[in-house]
């Protein structure tokens, strides 16, 4: 499907969704949001994906919510509102919930909901140029996106209140400090970068990536045992998968392994 303001592209098993307003910072507005939504179920039906990389066209890898349509919302009603909120939490939980590694190339300014996007994947690259942070307070609000109980899981309830309370736009350096983000890297070297790091990602067996991914997300939520019980119940099915087969035999015979998927 063509989108106006998301581009989306293609290497093999690796999808590259491209955030595309960038005489706005990549700020979404009313269509912005719908077209991502739908970006994202498209590539959630995807079985032949093995990791998706978003990232954003321009100085920007997206400054959230587009200031000047939020009296739009508000017109809305408080019911409307919370349901255009559901809608862009389902669109962060999916990405969260995909079976496949996500990788947030942050190219720019990664602002509001821009960084609650970044927050929903699982990894975070940053150029060197980069800045991020949560200004809501300056108008008033707080992270509305799922950005908060995100963050906190990261760095940590004083951090994540040093960062929503203050609405500081920091750089690149101290969000890694921060623990943030994962890695910093020339802003010229972040598109190939990431997409080396998803080919990497891409040639592992995919299940087995998946149920990593699933099993490390249960885990930040569940004590010790129920988080083991959830690995035992995983690895007991990669065992009796194809892909199971095919590495342990391509070890055997010192070869690279071809996995299926299956």
């Amino acid at each position: 499907m063509a989108y106006e303001f998301i581009e989306s592209t293609r290497e093999d098993n690796i999808a590259i969704l491209r955030l595309n307003r960038p005489d706005n910072l990549n700020a979404w507005n009313a269509q912005m949001r719908q077209e991502l939504r739908d970006a994202v179920g498209e590539l959630v039906a995807d079985d032949g994906l093995r990791v998706l990389i978003i990232t954003g066209t321009g100085r920007g890898f997206s400054a959230g919510e587009d200031v000047r349509g939020m009296g739009d919302v508000s017109s809305i009603g408080p019911k409307g509102f919370r349901r255009h909120v559901r809608m862009i939490h389902n669109v962060f939980d999916e990405l969260e919930q995909m079976e496949i590694p996500v990788i947030a190339a942050i190219n720019g300014v990664a602002a509001g909901g821009g960084l609650e996007l970044a927050l929903s994947c699982d990894f975070r690259i940053a150029a060197d140029s980069a800045k991020m942070g949560l200004p809501e307070g300056n108008v008033g609000l707080i992270p509305g996106s799922g950005g908060i109980s995100r963050l906190v899981k990261l760095v940590g309830p004083a951090i994540a209140k040093r960062l929503v309370m203050t609405g500081e736009i920091i750089p690149a350096a101290k969000a890694l400090d921060y623990g943030l983000i994962e890695e910093i890297v020339p802003a010229d070297d972040l598109a190939e970068h990431c997409l080396e790091f998803a080919r990497t990602l891409a040639a592992r067996a995919p299940l087995a990536i998946g149920s990593a991914k699933l099993v490390i997300n249960q885990c930040v939520n569940v004590d010790t045992e129920t988080g083991r019980n959830f690995e035992r119940i995983a690895q007991s099915v990669l065992k009796m998968t194809a892909d199971h087969k095919e590495g342990a035999q391509s070890f055997v015979e010192k070869r690279k392994p071809n996995f299926s998927g299956r």
